[in-house]
């Protein structure tokens, strides 16, 4: 069954499942989240680390802030990727999950899915 959004993916990662198969709007998320270069990746995981701190540090009554904190995030990811990413990051716990996203090879991808596969 195939994942349609940043909890049960959040799940699946934490979990360490082999095979994810993601679909609708996240698949395209996810790939432009994976598509992201390092040093990118870094400026971007950084300001999602503290987007994702005042979202959880008040209960998420801070969210329009965490927007805002993650301006750096959204200039490299685009706003829908940026929301995600906090998402799973929310669901999972913590922002450490993003890297083990990342850690995962596309396998297959087709318009509206994605196939990711662990390393």
């Amino acid at each position: 069954m195939a994942i349609d959004n940043e909890k049960d993916l959040a799940k699946a990662l934490n979990e360490g499942q082999d095979s994810i198969e993601i679909e609708g709007d996240l698949a395209n998320k996810v790939i432009r989240i994976k598509a992201t270069g390092n040093v990118a990746w870094a400026i971007a995981i950084g300001a999602i680390g503290l987007a994702f701190a005042v979202t959880v540090g008040t209960g998420g009554a801070a969210a329009p802030a965490a927007g805002v904190v993650g301006a750096a995030a959204t200039g490299v990811l685009g706003v829908s990727a940026t929301a995600a990413a906090v998402a799973i990051a929310v669901a999972a716990g913590g922002v450490g999950v993003l890297n083990t996203l990342r850690s995962y090879e596309i396998t297959n991808s087709e318009e509206g899915r994605v196939t990711l596969k662990r390393t």
